[in-house]
This record gives C-alpha cells, sequence and structure tokens, in this order.
C-alpha cells in the first residue's frame, strides 16, 4: 500500500510541475493530455492540459491535473523529512519562491528544525529535520 496525494490544479498544472522539477523534487515520468489518444474534452479551455500526470522522486511520489472545476487547495500538506539540514534550507527556499512562509525555519518546541510555506501555486509543504545533538 502506497499513500499518495493528488493535486489538483485549474490551468497550471505542468508550470507547477515543472517547478517541482527545478526545486530537485523529482521528476514527471507520465503525463496525459486532456483531447490526446482520444481522450474526451469537457471544455475547449482544457485541451492540451494535464489530464493526469505522475511525478517521482528519492522518497517523493504524487499525482496531478488541470480541472477547471478544482478548488483551491486547503486542509492538506506535502510532509519532507528530510535527511540534511542545508538540503533542507536550500529546498525551503526554492519551494518558497514567490511563496508565502507560514512558519519560519527553525528550531521547534518538539526539538526538529522544521518550516511551512505555501508555494505560489497554492500547495503547502512542510519540511521537517529531525534534529539530534551530537552527544
Amino acid at each position: 500500500m502506497l499513500l499518495s496525494n493528488y493535486l489538483f490544479f485549474v490551468d497550471r498544472c505542468e508550470e507547477a510541475l515543472k517547478f517541482y522539477e527545478a526545486c530537485g523534487l523529482g521528476k514527471i515520468v507520465e503525463i496525459q493530455r486532456h483531447g490526446e489518444n482520444e481522450i474526451p474534452v469537457k471544455s475547449e479551455t482544457m485541451l492540451g492540459k494535464i489530464m493526469h500526470a505522475r511525478f517521482e522522486g528519492d522518497g517523493v511520489a504524487f499525482y496531478a491535473s488541470d480541472n477547471d472545476d478544482a478548488e483551491p487547495m486547503r486542509g492538506s500538506a506535502h510532509h519532507l523529512a528530510m535527511d540534511d539540514k542545508h538540503s533542507l534550507d536550500r529546498m525551503f527556499s526554492d519551494l518558497g519562491s514567490g511563496g508565502v512562509v507560514t512558519t519560519a525555519l527553525g528550531m521547534q518546541p518538539w526539538g526538529d528544525y522544521y518550516g511551512k510555506l505555501t508555494d505560489r501555486f497554492g500547495v503547502q509543504w512542510m519540511l521537517n529535520y529531525h534534529y539530534s545533538p551530537q552527544i
């Protein structure tokens, strides 16, 4: 069993997935478009937009598509448990470009280095590094 998120965009799915590639999260491994290979199109505005995409990286797997009836994303976040603080800092900066930081990176009361943001596409990300002080 594998639990994966499915992200719904109105019409910016491809732009978002290319942004996530540029951030180093992984790559697009499958794309099917509205209107290709006899896939029906319910409106001309969706023609050529992503009907279904699969995105994968090291420890990352999710799906995404464009839907002209998509609701704004809320109530869910991608959580990235990272094993390197410097990589977390870079990923947080990259994902946050053009977005909004909702919890600044820093040591948290539970003892981990953590930050939360909403990227420029409305997707929430929580990045966490389990801090283990040297003894």
